[in-house]
């Protein structure tokens, strides 16, 4: 993304382990990211989806953002969501050396999807969900209540460092693709045949009138005790709260931390509001759908996701707040 990483990449991929030169791309620092903005993400790395998506794709794709801290993960013809790669990471971790003799715990934030917790379950490991922010990632981390954590928009870390680390995500990913010998496709095939699958997005409403916005959230906050049994489509709601957060080091406390609604089957919508300034809000929906390890694990996300999406709408009265028909950016 023509970012900070760019000289770690070329020195470390490139000279030390080999790969042909011209395996970085974009990897000379500019100071405006090349005109482009330096998010890894489907929207901003768009190329290197149509590569990856396109005729004779490498086996691997990978972007660091601006200041080297998010990771995007892609094989050929799959992208890997950052939930999906957190879960992956912890659950093979120990094939790298660094971490050969287990993992202290998993973290991730509290609108990352569960796909983490399935792994710590399985390896009989806490599993740590905190509100949105690294802090309480490094709380944990130095701690010793966690090795490895990340959240949603694509930060990860473990403890080798108090900070998230796309470039050692990258790495990591290497590291345990070249143990298994397989391609990233069947590397989560592998993962969702025995942990199952969350299909999982975020949909995000930008430039929103704050006032608009900010009505939205007191509306919904206001209604969540009344939402339990109420029915949206094939959607019954089990469960409506507000996320708060005691931190288990400093012993604070976080309050307001997102809007969650729990359905019946596992299935959950989160409401989150950022950037009430006078340039406008951001309403990020984070819709997920949980299938166990014998059910259906191949279905297009979007499809997937397609009752959530209508049920979100319908719950919080969205598009009546807003005016929005459709999310401006899904990833």
């Amino acid at each position: 993304m023509h970012a900070v990483t760019g000289p770690y990449a070329h020195e470390i991929l490139e000279r030390r382990l080999g790969a042909p030169a011209g395996t970085v791309v974009n990897g000379t620092p500019l100071p405006d990211f090349g005109g482009h903005h330096p998010d890894p993400n489907m929207v901003h790395a768009h190329e290197l989806f149509d590569q990856m998506f396109g005729a004779d794709a490498p086996d691997f794709g990978a972007a660091s953002d601006g200041d080297g801290d998010r990771n995007l993960i892609l094989g050929r013809n799959i992208f890997v969501t950052p939930s999906d790669s957190l879960a992956a990471l912890a659950a093979n971790a120990h094939l790298a050396p660094g971490y050969a003799r287990g993992l202290k715990g998993i973290a991730r934030s509290m609108p990352t999807s569960g796909a983490a917790d399935r792994v710590a379950h399985a390896l009989g490991l806490p599993l740590h969900e905190t509100p949105t922010g690294w802090k309480f990632f490094g709380n944990l981390l130095d701690a010793g209540m966690a090795t490895i954590c990340g959240e949603e928009s694509a930060g990860t870390g473990s403890d080798h460092v108090r900070e998230k680390d796309g470039l050692w995500a990258v790495l990591l990913w290497l590291n345990i693709l070249a143990v298994r010998g397989e391609s990233v496709a069947a590397l989560m095939a592998d993962h969702w045949a025995r942990f199952g699958r969350n299909y999982y997005a975020r949909h995000d409403y930008e430039v929103l009138e704050s006032a608009a916005a900010e009505q939205l959230v007191t509306e919904l906050r206001a209604a969540l005790p009344s939402l339990p049994g109420r029915t949206s489509g094939s959607l019954t709601v089990a469960e409506a709260n507000e996320f708060e957060y005691s931190d288990p080091v400093d012993g604070s406390l976080s309050l307001r931390q997102g809007l969650r609604v729990q359905f019946e089957h596992g299935a959950r919508i989160v409401f989150r509001l950022s950037g009430t300034g006078t340039s406008g809000a951001t309403l990020r929906v984070y819709l997920e759908r949980c299938e166990g390890p014998d059910g259906i694990l191949d279905v297009e996300t979007g499809a997937a996701l397609a009752d959530l999406a209508s049920a979100a709408n319908d719950l919080a009265g969205i598009t009546r707040h807003t005016g929005c028909a459709a999310p401006t950016v899904i990833t």
